[in-house]
């Protein structure tokens, strides 16, 4: 019945508020004359009142769709609508007097006055009442896991209240060690002393005790903790009300840690409206919609008004993932959204999507970035981050779309591993391309770290301070230039609408991050603390590994940092860069289409030290391979 009630149609619902506050005038004004008359029956006055009737109906009907009435969640109903509902009586009441007194209506004069209290009282009660009945229709169809919280202070009050509408939870008790707080009722519950759980949790009225008192001491926390784990249920710890509710729900993992907090510098204001300008109307192409970036590409040029956007993707759960998550959203936005599996090796398939779905725009996200994977696979890496580059550009090209904007990494400049090697030849092959077209803009979007992406290190720092450590990193001199990935997404949407032609854009992304300092602050912002190797104080230790094959104690953004110019946006800036010759582009080219066909590493290898700058120097021989293979 819940489920009936809830998927009704809004205007359906709507329409029953509606009618139940305009019946709820009908009756205001009806006790109103029998109290003003004294006369339980005034079926001679009622009549004679019937253009009055009329009249505050009408008036009613007005000021009820001007304050919104139709539109509250009876569900939440609150003091703020009960304020509305108020407001709502005192100016049909007041209106009705004053047409009352003007105009031969036929009601008692005082009825109108009479009637605004009943009429607050009969609007709120039904409200209370429907929203009582959803509440207890959804207790008993839902199996919701019975809990206790542990805490009555504002963090409590604010969890209890948030589960009182969760579909997952049930509260049944509340329990504090404060003294003062026994005995006091919240939401229904009267606060118990926590020596009352062992009987709750042993008769199986709870299943599950959420600890909610962010201000205690770690320490306080801990020997409550340690106590409530004797106990023959779950328990879990809940640090604070932002963390744990999205979306009226408590979330099934808690992050103690937000991206914005490690960045070590303010957040990018990225908020363009001029961005909107190039995609609105636009069919937009996304590969690796499914991906970190991509994903998060795919929200933003949705919010543009575009007119399609294809999401191309070679992982299936990927795509199912990214299209389940924004069917519903294009659909209410009139956006159509079409999901593709393929490959941008595949340049016949792409070429056929691009004509097919008539694209304007693509963003090209899909690519190869975990640098010890990739040095440990480099013919998949050339493979999918050059050649499918070159695929989906040239299809581009052919199928005469505006524009193409590669996402690449600051690890293609001057880079010391396969990975960033391949992306800088990307470049170079959307560089080359720019040269021989007429039509399509190219242009690509370097930038470092983004954090909480796959392959991060923050998802990695999360699980081991989790787990109580250590923390591990390859080396305490290592530094990266980190963003979040709504800047790093946006950054691309930046690109889009500035590109005139082979750019490349960079952001400033301020001072780079040592790693070390980002797993001390994710520590600390946990509440723990870096453990002494000298002394053994402290929560977590952090360990050094070493270096991985290919990997740069620092990344750089620029090859030529003399050629950098401003771009409207302070933040954003804009760099020209040299690219060899045609046909040493399609020499390159060549050699390694060479060397994938023999599957030969080491031919990649020696054109990689050729054409890459950087590469040959950064010691990456035969030792690494070893090191590697280890």
């Amino acid at each position: 019945m819940h489920n009936v009630i809830t998927t009704l149609p809004r205007s359906s619902k709507k329409l029953v508020i509606l009618s139940l506050d305009m019946a709820a005038i009908v009756v205001a004004v009806t006790l109103a004359i029998m109290l003003r008359l004294s006369d339980p029956w005034p079926v001679g006055m009622a009549l004679q009142s019937v253009p009055f009737y009329a009249l505050i109906l009408i008036i009613g009907l007005g000021v009820s769709l001007v304050l919104r009435l139709p539109q509250i969640k009876l569900s939440t109903f609150d003091t703020i609508g009960a304020a509305k509902v108020g407001l709502f009586a005192l100016m049909v009441s007041c209106l009705g007097t004053a047409l009352n007194l003007v105009l031969p209506l036929g009601a008692p004069r005082t009825a109108p006055l009479i009637a605004g209290p009943l009429l607050f009282c009969l609007s709120v009660g039904w409200k209370l009442a429907a929203s009582a009945y959803l509440e207890r229709l959804l207790q008993r169809e839902s199996p919701r896991t019975p809990v206790a919280v542990y805490g009555a202070g504002a963090a409590g009050i604010q969890l209890i209240s948030a589960l009182t509408k969760s579909l997952e939870f049930r509260v049944v008790a509340v329990v504090d060690d404060n003294p003062n707080l026994s005995g006091l009722i919240i939401s229904g519950h009267k606060v118990q002393s926590p020596d009352d759980l062992a009987d709750l949790a042993r008769n199986g009225h709870i299943e599950r005790i959420l600890l909610a008192i962010p201000s205690a001491t770690r320490l306080r926390r801990r020997e409550i903790i340690r106590y409530l784990e004797t106990l023959p249920c779950e328990v879990q710890a809940l640090p604070g009300y932002a963390d744990m509710i999205q979306d009226g729900v408590i979330t099934d993992s808690l992050k103690p840690v937000s991206s914005d907090d490690l960045l070590g510098r303010d957040k990018v204001d990225l908020n363009i409206p001029q961005i909107a300008e190039v995609y609105q109307g636009k069919s937009v192409l996304i590969s690796g919609a499914g991906g970190s970036i991509g994903s998060e590409l795919c929200r933003q040029v949705l919010s543009c008004g575009p007119r399609r956007i294809v999401l191309f993707e070679l992982s299936e759960y990927a795509l199912y993932t990214i299209d389940q998550e924004l069917q519903s959203l294009a659909e209410e936005a009139g956006i159509e959204l079409i999901p593709v599996l393929g490959s941008v090796c595949d340049k016949p398939g792409v070429l056929r999507t691009l004509v097919t779905h008539e694209v304007d725009i693509v963003l090209h996200a899909a690519a190869y970035k975990h640098v010890p994977l990739v040095e440990m696979n480099e013919l998949e890496g050339v493979r999918n981050n050059v050649f499918g580059t070159q695929a989906l550009a040239e299809a581009a090209q052919k199928a005469g779309i505006e524009r193409f904007i590669l996402i690449s990494t600051d690890k293609a400049v001057r880079p010391t591993n396969v990975m960033g090697a391949t992306k800088r030849i990307a470049e170079m092959v959307i560089q080359d391309l720019q040269r021989r077209s007429t039509g399509t803009i190219f242009a690509m979007v370097r930038f470092g770290n983004v954090l909480g992406s796959s392959g991060s290190v923050i998802p990695l720092f999360q699980r081991q301070i989790a787990a109580g450590g250590p923390v591990t990193l390859t080396h305490p001199e290592v530094t990266r230039f980190f963003m979040t990935v709504p800047e790093a997404a946006r950054l691309v949407l930046l690109a889009g609408s500035y590109a005139r032609g082979a750019d490349v854009f960079v952001l400033d992304m301020g001072e780079p991050v040592r790693i070390i300092e980002l797993a001390r602050r994710m520590i600390e912002l946990s509440g723990l603390k870096v453990r002494d190797d000298t002394d053994g104080d402290g929560d977590i230790s952090i360990e050094v590994t070493g270096l991985r094959p290919g990997e740069k104690l620092y990344e750089e953004l620029l090859i030529d940092e003399e050629g950098m110019l401003a771009t409207p946006h302070p933040k954003i800036m804009w760099a020209s860069e040299a690219c060899p010759q045609p046909a040493e582009v399609d020499e390159l080219l060549v050699s390694l289409s060479s060397a994938l066909a023999s599957e030969s590493t080491e031919t990649i290898r020696i054109a990689l030290d050729r054409w890459v700058e950087g590469y040959g120097k950064s010691g990456h021989s035969s030792d690494l391979r070893s090191i590697a293979a280890a």
